[in-house]
């Protein structure tokens, strides 16, 4: 993992919730981490890692995840052993 992926898992786990993480940088942690990326219609994406799946919309015309995105791939990575720290 690099420093930028780092930084951007530091950012998911941070409190409050941030709301300028881009959601790209988050798909690219997810896949270093060794998750699958499936495609769905339209915007839908999902996530699949150690047995365990995420159910999303990519954001747009915005680059940046919502904070209830965020939330919900630091609990994603949370049920799969994955805290920052």
């Amino acid at each position: 993992m690099n420093r930028k992926q780092q930084k951007t898992l530091d950012s998911i786990f941070e409190t409050p919730t941030r709301a300028n993480i881009e959601f790209s940088g988050i798909e690219k942690l997810l896949n270093i981490l060794g998750a699958e990326t499936i495609e769905g219609r339209g915007s839908r994406v999902s996530f699949e890692l150690n047995g365990e799946k995420l159910f999303l919309h990519r954001p747009h015309p915005a680059k940046e995840a919502k904070k209830y995105q965020i939330e919900a791939f630091r609990e994603f990575l949370e049920r799969v052993g994955i805290r920052n720290g």
